[in-house]
């Protein structure tokens, strides 16, 4: 892999953006008591995270569709397509349960992923689609892994059963392409370089302006939470949680 796309990640690539350097005493902060259990801060932050990732990586599965010049990324923009569309789906239905505001945008951040692949071609364009994937989904997976053993509340956490089964998916279909870097994918998830917070943040949508909603495709796989039989797990009824404050966003 050429200097030039090392340099790249590692000006775009910023795992705190997935809430890997935001571990505070903040996150478990009960905002809310719902008939499905207490939401905290945290969980409020990954149903948010979850929405602004669909947000970039649908769109550039659709990209892939076109631009892809391997049939390992082909495959691999289906899958990004087939998976944020179902769980962009999820989001939707239990983030007015939760009194939970959706950014209709990405982060900057994330949209300069999207900006910088748009802007490529062939080979270049399958490597670095392969590595950004790789690197984003595998580190937001330590934080999926996170919320789903720590939440209280019985709808994040059925929503983190389905966002760790849609980026492990994702995870093995980018490695399937046989591009990724490792050595550069995992230096880059350790060692990322430090951006403003307004950079990691999708904004709040304008009032009034309606809420994108990620289209499955014609041949989807993959649905959106069945929420029959999910009870509530303590904590009380009621309460609502306010609109997310800034904070990074998943990849």
């Amino acid at each position: 892999m050429g200097g030039a796309m090392a340099l790249t990640l590692a000006a775009l690539a910023y795992p705190g953006m997935l809430g890997l350097d935001t571990v505070s005493s903040s996150q478990t902060r009960i905002i809310a008591q719902t008939q499905w259990g207490p939401l905290t801060e945290g969980d409020r932050d990954f149903v948010v995270r979850v929405r602004a990732a669909g947000l970039w990586e649908y769109p550039l599965g659709q990209i892939g569709l076109q631009k892809g010049s391997s049939k390992g990324v082909k495959t691999a923009s289906a899958h990004l397509v087939d998976g944020h569309a179902a769980l962009d789906a999820s989001c939707r239905k239990i983030a007015p349960m939760l009194n939970i505001t959706l950014p209709n945008v990405a982060s900057p951040q994330q949209e300069g992923f999207v900006t910088q692949l748009k802007a490529e071609s062939g080979k270049q364009f399958d490597t670095d689609f392969a590595n950004i994937l790789r690197m984003t989904h595998g580190s937001i997976f330590n934080t999926i892994a996170k919320i789903r053993s720590t939440t209280k509340n019985s709808l994040v956490r059925a929503l983190a059963d389905q966002a760790n089964d849609t980026v492990l998916d994702h995870i093995t279909v980018m490695e399937k392409t046989g591009l990724v870097d490792f050595d550069q994918t995992i230096f880059n998830q350790t060692t990322p370089p430090k951006l403003p917070s307004s950079d990691l943040t999708p904004p709040a949508p304008p009032a009034g302006q309606p809420e994108v909603v990620l289209t499955p495709p014609p041949t989807a796989t993959s649905t959106a939470l069945d929420l029959n039989g999910i009870t509530g797990s303590g904590g009380g009824a009621g309460g609502g949680a306010p609109a997310p404050s800034p904070s990074p966003t998943v990849g």
